[in-house]
This record gives structure tokens, sequence and C-alpha cells, in this order.
């Protein structure tokens, strides 16, 4: 009896084995997925165009308590036209010194801004396997030569831990050369400048040459 009851319990064991979506094929089915988290926070501009140092102070505050950084997608929702150039300007100011730019377009929020008040968008991307951990098919015993259902979820959850801006996986960006390449681009625009004379002194001989004692 027990051993017909193991053999029943190895044959629900296998069955529930090939309930789960069999892959034969050496590539993971598995897939990082975006997930965008919308951030916002309201400012007010004195006389329509001025941000007061206590909101600015208010504003960096609020970026550093949600660690601003690469990746993250800053845009400003100004109903309002009048002035909106000086107060996105202003906005730029702050953000910049996170070396951050402000996107073209602001998506969507909920909530109504109050008069007078302008709104600073962040967008923040996160890569995650959603799928990840699976173990609905087991490896063994296995009789369709197909992978386990676990199978990709440490190499895809690696590469989702690597890439630095998980928009660039939708949006990508244009080839603008190595790290290296911008990273030297400061070096040769000063040997460039240097071993250029200016031009006030182009064509002009060094007033030592053939100068006398």
């Amino acid at each position: 009896m027990r051993n017909l009851n193991l053999i029943a319990a190895t044959a629900t064991l296998a069955l529930l084995a090939a309930c789960a979506p069999a892959n034969r094929s050496v590539e993971s089915v598995k897939t990082p997925e975006i997930q965008t988290a919308l951030l916002s926070f309201d400012v007010r501009f004195a006389g329509g165009t001025e941000l007061p140092a206590a909101d600015r102070q208010a504003l960096e505050q609020y970026l550093d308590s949600i660690r601003i950084g690469y990746g993250d997608r800053i845009s400003l929702d100004d109903p309002a036209a009048d002035g909106a150039a000086a107060r996105r300007k202003a906005i730029a100011a702050v953000v910049a010194r996170y070396g951050l730019f402000l996107e073209a377009a602001a998506p969507v929020t909920t909530g109504a801004l109050a008069p007078g008040s302008t709104r600073i968008v962040v967008a923040r991307g996160r890569l995650d396997v959603t799928s990840c951990p699976d173990w609905r098919r087991r490896s063994n015993p296995e009789f369709q030569a197909s992978s386990m259902s676990n199978y990709g979820c440490a190499s895809r959850g690696n590469l989702a831990a690597m890439i630095a801006d998980p928009n660039d996986l939708t949006t990508p960006r244009t080839y603008g050369g190595t790290d290296a390449m911008t990273a030297t681009k400061p070096v040769k625009t000063l040997r460039d400048r240097v071993a250029k004379p200016p031009e006030s002194l182009a064509g002009l001989s060094d007033p030592r040459v053939g100068a006398t004692k």
C-alpha cells in the first residue's frame, strides 16, 4: 500500500509540473518590466514669476528627500501661460544643481493646482521581473525536455539591476560616444585653445626674436 501511495504521489507531482507552461528553448521567457511612479511637488511663485527663497529651499529639501538623480525625468506642469518662461527658468536653475534638465512636457497628474502654483513632476522608472521567482515548474521529474519555470530569473534580475535609466528600454537614446570620449572632451577643448593663439596675436612674431641686448 505504501508503494502504491508513493507511486500516486510521484504521478501527481509529475502532473503538477506539467501544468506550468513548457519552455523547450534555451532563451528565457522572463522579461524585465518598467514600473513608473509619478511624484509631484507644488511651489508658489511670488508675483507670478519669482521663486521665493523659502519655496526654493523647500523644493531643494524635497528633491533631496526623494534622492533625485540620474534616470529621473523632471517636468513642469504650469497651466498659466503668462510668465511661464520665467518660472521654467527658475525651476531649471534648481534642477541643474542635481545635473538634470527639465523635460519638454509633463505627464498628467491628479489633483487641482492652487492659483499661482506650479507643479514639479518627477517620473521615476524601476525595472522589475515581476514573474520571478517562479517555482511552478520543477526541474525534476521532467519528461518534456523543457527548462524549469524559474529559468532566467537570475540573469534577467541582474540585467534589471544594472540598467541605470530604465526609461532607455522604452525610449532609447541616440549614440553620443563613449563615457571616455565625454570625459576627455574638456581636456581636448583646453588643449585646442592653448595650441591656437588668440586672433589678436595671430600673425605677430615673438618680440623677443631678434632683439638685441
